[in-house]
């Protein structure tokens, strides 16, 4: 009779975080818009005077009659950003702070650094 969760071979019961599929992916894509994102920013930086009418108009040009692109666009950039970061750190957390404590206290704490840097970002970014 087999029992149903092995403890060795290939239908061991495997325990853990169980992020895995979905948090590769999700690093992939934040990784692809950011890395289009910073393109793209830098095309723009290249390709004008930097000054702050100009600055300023990278985060705040229209598209289509008024759609604010530059501003979703970085906000978008910035909130994959904020995820990558919390997937990236979060696996650290897990993998070498060994007491549960710790690793708990750490990841709010990582949570709360993060809420609160999307929350500047956004009061900062959607009152230019």
């Amino acid at each position: 009779m087999e029992h149903r969760y092995e403890q060795y071979g290939h239908k061991r019961l495997a325990v853990g975080a169980g992020y895995g599929t979905m948090d590769f992916i999700a690093q992939r894509t934040t990784a692809i818009i950011l890395a289009v994102y910073s393109i793209l920013f830098l095309l723009a930086v290249i390709f004008t005077k930097i000054d702050y009418d100009s600055w300023t108009n990278l985060f705040t040009f229209t598209w289509f009659g008024g759609f604010p692109t530059g501003k979703i666009s970085t906000t978008l950039a910035f909130l994959a950003l904020a995820y990558h970061a919390w997937v990236g750190v979060r696996d650290i957390w897990m993998d070498y702070a060994t007491c549960a404590t710790l690793r708990l206290s750490l990841q709010v704490l990582t949570v709360m650094w993060l809420v609160s840097s999307v929350v500047y970002f956004a009061s900062v970014l959607w009152s230019l």
